[in-house]
């Protein structure tokens, strides 16, 4: 699928965090915490049944209670909730979700599986499970764990870690580098490496790439991204 629909996914113009909490420590009073520091100036909502507000922004129990579509949806329940909140938010229209929660299994008949089939389903892009989040200084988003958001820049870092992903903001953050974006992208479920190679080599904002490799889901694929990026950019 390539680019399909990452622009909306990654410089949304409205956001849904599910599974946003007030408990100190946990990955969704974080994420919460990041998003508003960051300042984004889009639509926002919170979706988390077990209160009413948080923080002082009103939350509501399901997706499709808020008073908008949110281009993007990002999710921090449980892993056996996520297929179910995919399917929710493809029915409202949303384009993508980030999926943070690991634990989806893989193959035929496990969560991961029932989350790709209802993404399909809407032609929503997924990243992750199991990621830190995504960073999007041009965006005012900061839709991941990480609290400390980087300056506008124009490197774009591709990370299969979280950690290395965390460390490449800290490190960044003494030096002055800015970043155009960050994507941690976890397991990899449908948007992959090759998928933001693609991205970033054509966006305006992005004069180099850098990628943090695990492991290649499709070689061919991949190559052939990094070979086309490579001649419009370092990478």
């Amino acid at each position: 699928m390539s680019t399909y629909r990452l622009k909306d996914l990654l410089a949304p113009r409205s956001l849904a965090l599910v599974g946003a909490s007030p408990r100190q420590g946990s990955v969704g009073g974080a994420i919460l915490r990041n998003i508003r520091n960051a300042k984004f100036k889009g639509e926002f909502g919170l979706v988390n049944s077990h209160y009413a507000e948080i923080d002082g922004v009103a939350t509501v129990g399901r997706l499709s209670q808020l008073p908008f579509v949110p281009e993007l949806v990002v999710i921090t329940t449980p892993a056996v909730a996520v297929a179910g909140l995919i399917e929710e938010a493809g029915k409202l229209g949303a384009a993508g979700a980030v999926i943070i929660p690991a634990g989806l299994g893989h193959g035929a008949g496990s969560l991961a599986e029932a989350a790709e089939r209802a993404a399909r389903k809407y032609g929503m892009r997924l990243i992750g499970p199991n990621c830190l989040g995504i960073l999007m200084p041009s965006a005012d988003l900061n839709a991941s764990f990480s609290a400390h958001m980087p300056v506008a820049g124009h490197l774009a870092l591709i990370s299969q870690s979280g950690a290395i992903a965390t460390g490449m903001v800290d490190w960044a953050a003494q030096r002055a580098v800015g970043f155009s974006g960050i994507v941690s992208i976890g397991d990899q479920l449908d948007v992959d490496i090759a998928d933001l190679l693609d991205y970033f080599a054509l966006d305006g904002r992005t004069r180099a790439i850098l990628l943090y490799v695990e492991a290649i889901k499709d070689a061919r694929k991949f190559m052939s991204a990094a070979r086309a990026a490579a001649r419009i950019k370092p990478v």
